[in-house]
């Protein structure tokens, strides 16, 4: 048989696939923030929302929504728990009923200084020197933007 048969007979592994890396990563990134987001009793997706508010409060839903690449189903849940916990208010927008904001409260403002050292520790798991790891960083966020423009362009 060719060297091609063979390769074409070869049993796919989830290895092979870029996406399988991203993807299982991000699950060893999630299993390294648990501990440390036990502190806060946050969930990862419930952090990230926390990240982007520190990094600019008072956003509507659709704006984090675009911010972190979620659709509105899957954050409206963890915005009600976020206000059940105290950490952030949800309100209408008085220029359009139609818009909710979202914005820390001073519990939640206050949480961003008990969570300030927590990239460092993660950054710190991954064995990579700051230069390698900023790179792998920019890799991947050009993957995502071409993966973007790419599903966009199929619509």
């Amino acid at each position: 048989m060719s060297k091609q048969g063979d390769e074409d007979e070869r049993v796919l592994q989830p290895d092979d696939f870029v996406c399988f890396a991203i993807y299982s990563a991000g699950h060893a990134f999630s299993r390294v923030y648990k501990p440390l987001l036990k502190a806060l009793g946050l969930t990862y997706p419930q952090y990230i929302v926390m990240v982007a508010l520190w990094a600019e409060d008072d956003q509507t839903v659709g704006a984090l929504c675009d911010r972190l690449f979620l659709e509105s189903s899957t954050i409206t849940p963890l915005l009600k728990r976020l206000q059940a916990m105290g950490y952030v208010v949800r309100n209408r927008d008085p220029a359009d009923e139609r818009l909710v904001r979202i914005g820390l409260t001073e519990t939640g403002r206050a949480m961003q200084a008990k969570a300030r050292d927590y990239p460092a520790c993660v950054d710190g798991a991954t064995g990579l020197a700051p230069p390698a790891l900023q790179k792998l960083k920019t890799q991947i966020l050009e993957v995502r933007r071409s993966l973007i423009d790419n599903a966009e362009s199929q619509d």
